[in-house]
């Protein structure tokens, strides 16, 4: 569709996309997979390693800047989020990246400190995308959630991931009608 081709085409500024959603539902494998598709768009793209609280993320995440031959900003294992985040962009606007994609730690959407944790983030970056990755066999809990995210963070779209399982995505519906934002993506597969 022509709003997937406009989103991956090469930008001429800088563009932040923070990626938000709870545990597991495949946040980090999102970004590599939409990294790789802004690289192939002649993008330039930056991953920040900012869910520093899960002991494998950064590793993950490194992981999938070295498949699609990307650069990646990270920091120790508990290190402030937000002053990662910071970093990244700063990096961004030295090195004339187009792309800079935050992965952020899952996080329930009624943890007031990790949900702080996102605000943070945001006006530190001011992203011009805020994605919730929601897993399309959650149900009724990824509506939940979307509209709690999109509550606090003002979401600018949903993407609906293992849509290849036994779900089939029920709940998008639901979840474009209470947060009133695009499901802009569906993924499949690892």
């Amino acid at each position: 569709p022509l709003e997937k081709k406009e989103f991956f085409e090469k930008k001429e500024s800088l563009n932040v996309i923070l990626v938000s959603g709870v545990n597991g539902v495949g946040k980090t494998t999102t970004i590599g997979k939409i990294g790789k598709i802004f690289k192939e768009n002649n993008n330039k793209v930056l991953f920040s390693a900012c869910d520093t609280f899960r002991a494998a993320a950064i590793d993950q995440l490194e992981k999938w800047a070295e498949k699609i031959d990307v650069n990646i900003i990270k920091s120790s294992p508990g290190s402030d989020p937000a002053s990662v985040a910071y970093k990244a962009l700063e990096h961004a606007k030295s090195n004339d990246i187009h792309q800079v994609l935050i992965d952020t730690a899952g996080r329930l959407h009624i943890d007031n400190q990790l949900m702080d944790e996102l605000h943070q983030m945001r006006q530190r970056v001011n992203p011009q995308e805020i994605l919730f990755v929601a897993d399309a066999m959650t149900g009724q809990d990824a509506v939940n959630m979307a509209k709690s995210f999109n509550d606090e963070l003002d979401l600018t779209g949903v993407l609906l991931t293992k849509m290849d399982g036994d779900a089939r995505g029920g709940a998008a519906l639901s979840i474009r009608a209470v947060t009133q934002k695009p499901i802009k993506f569906i993924a499949v597969g690892e």
